[in-house]
C-alpha cells in the first residue's frame, strides 16, 4: 500500500444529507446508516470534488496509506450509478450537468454548482 491523498468524513459534522455523492464520479461515497461514507479506498481518488458542496464541512483530504486508486473498479461503478444521480444546475444560469460541465462552488455559506459558462464571470466578477 502506498501512502495517497483519500477524502476523510467527520461523522460528528455529517448529517446525511446526500450532497456529497453525485460529485464523487468514482462511487466512493454513499450514504450509509444516515452518514456519508467512503466505501471503498480504492474507489476515492482523492480529487475532493465533494469538499465544496458540503453545507458542514465535513469533508477533508488526508494523506495516508491506502489501497491504489482503481479505475476499472470506479468505472463500473460509475456504470451502475447511471440514471441513480441527483441532477445539478447552474446557480446562475439554471444550465444542468447534461448541458455541460458544473463545478462544486461555496457562496456566503451556500453549497451551490456553478457550469463552466458563468464560472468566468463568478471568478472575475
Amino acid at each position: 500500500m502506498a501512502v495517497r491523498s483519500i477524502v476523510k468524513i467527520d461523522e460528528e459534522l455529517c448529517t446525511g444529507c446526500g450532497l456529497c455523492v453525485t460529485p464523487c464520479a468514482e462511487g466512493a461515497i454513499e450514504i450509509v446508516d444516515g452518514k456519508a461514507k467512503v466505501v471503498k479506498d480504492e474507489l476515492c481518488d482523492g480529487a475532493g470534488f465533494c469538499l465544496a458542496v458540503c453545507p458542514e464541512g465535513a469533508l477533508t483530504v488526508e494523506k495516508r496509506e491506502a489501497a491504489g486508486f482503481d479505475q476499472a473498479l470506479a468505472a463500473e461503478k460509475a456504470a451502475e450509478r447511471l440514471g441513480r444521480t441527483i441532477t445539478q444546475t447552474c446557480f446562475t444560469c439554471g444550465r444542468t450537468e447534461m448541458d455541460g460541465v458544473l463545478f462544486p462552488c461555496r457562496l456566503k455559506g451556500q453549497s451551490l454548482w456553478a457550469c463552466a459558462k458563468c464560472l468566468p464571470q463568478l471568478i472575475h466578477g
